[in-house]
């Protein structure tokens, strides 16, 4: 062997592994790469794809909302991460509107570039780290795991949070209407969560990102004073644009409630620049100020679900929870990948069950955000 090579050999033996791979080594692999090949089947059907997988919305982004961005359009300046007197005004008029808060200030309220990105870093921003405990459903949207492993925290599922060991544990999520499930916490579950969190000094955040769109039950925030008493101590619920007012595009979002932990955070996000543009808060006070476009939108909703749920009992599944949010939780009694498969080769494209945790393997996520012309090749298709 020569020396040349000798000295390579020794060098790539010394290389120091990458900060970056250090990170994505905590994390798992990415779910919706394992869908890919189910897309292709799908994607071959005659008539094209049936994709009911992700929740995305479809449907146009109402007039008014367009014309507020297009307004603001000329914004050669920095945005504050606080955003505009304006803005803030909004998030605190909706948060009593439309929560039942009350006494809720500019301090109450902060707004956030899309909930994804709030709920992946705020373990990191609020300091967590090994030793700590960040908990959520059993049941879950992914992304509040990956965020406890961002910060290096431990991550816990539960059935009851209440049943949870307080030692360590520093962020408690809850999430109602529940992704994936529909699920929603009644007003008793909540007084006694919420209650219990603040006897063990544990921080509640609240993700309600599917709270105006409940079908047969009404969804209730922990900021409504009778979940939290009329304050907001160790407490903050997470409130998004993208379901609400199809502005998934814009990335509009806020958290309200804990003047002290939201305080704090505005101070980390003022250094890492983690600003909402300013075209888009112009649309977000438009769309928080006009209930008319959500009325409409939740109408399109509503005779979409309706067409699934009847079309995918006729065909052997059984529905469960699925009293709010853009989804039907299914089950055929099967793994959810043979579902998934058989869905496919009917061209209809749907989320695995156990993208959302072990619980789910045996159950698929539909979503029913696709057109009025692919939700009704998809009832054919099931038919």
């Amino acid at each position: 062997m020569s020396r040349t090579h000798e000295q390579r050999k020794r060098t790539e033996k010394e290389k120091p592994v990458s900060a970056a791979s250090a990170v994505s080594s905590r994390l798992p692999a990415f779910p919706w790469d394992k869908l890919e090949p189910y897309k292709a089947t799908a994607a071959a059907h005659p008539d094209g794809i049936v994709d009911l997988s992700v929740g995305t919305p479809v449907d146009p982004v109402p007039e008014l909302i367009q014309q507020a961005l297009s307004a603001a359009a000329d914004s050669p300046g920095y945005p504050t991460v606080w955003g505009t007197a304006a803005l803030r005004d909004a998030l605190t008029g909706w948060v009593e509107r439309r929560l039942g808060a009350v006494g809720v200030t500019h301090t109450n309220v902060l707004p956030v570039v899309g909930s994804k990105e709030l709920v992946a870093w705020l373990p990191t921003q609020l300091g967590l780290g090994p030793g700590d405990k960040v908990a959520y459903p059993r049941l879950a949207y992914p992304t509040y795991e990956i965020g406890a492993r961002l910060a290096r925290a431990e991550p816990v599922a539960y059935d009851d949070p209440t049943q949870l060991d307080p030692a360590g544990l520093k962020l408690l999520w809850l999430n109602s209407p529940s992704n994936p499930t529909g699920r929603v916490l009644a007003k008793d579950e909540l007084i006694r969560i919420v209650a219990w969190a603040r006897a063990h000094g544990v921080l509640v955040f609240s993700d309600e990102c599917y709270l105006e769109l409940g079908w047969e039950a009404e969804p209730v925030s922990v900021l409504h004073p009778d979940v939290c008493g009329g304050t907001y101590g160790g407490v903050v619920a997470v409130h998004s644009l993208s379901k609400r007012s199809n502005l998934a595009g814009y990335r509009a979002a806020f958290a309200a409630g804990d003047a002290s932990v939201l305080g704090e955070l505005l101070q980390i996000r003022k250094h890492g620049g983690m600003m909402t543009p300013a075209p888009v808060q112009a649309a977000t006070v438009a769309a928080l100020g006009d209930d008319t476009h959500v009325s409409e939108q939740r109408a399109r909703y509503v005779a979409r679900r309706e067409a699934l749920r009847t079309a995918l009992e006729a065909h052997g599944f059984r529905i469960e929870h699925s009293e709010a949010s853009l989804y039907l939780w299914a089950t055929r009694d099967e793994p959810c990948w043979d579902t998934v498969a058989h869905l496919a080769r009917l061209g209809i494209l749907v989320a695995p069950g156990d993208f959302y945790g072990t619980a789910g393997e045996r159950f698929v996520r539909v979503a029913f955000t696709a057109t009025d012309e692919r939700v009704e090749a998809a009832v054919k298709r099931l038919g």
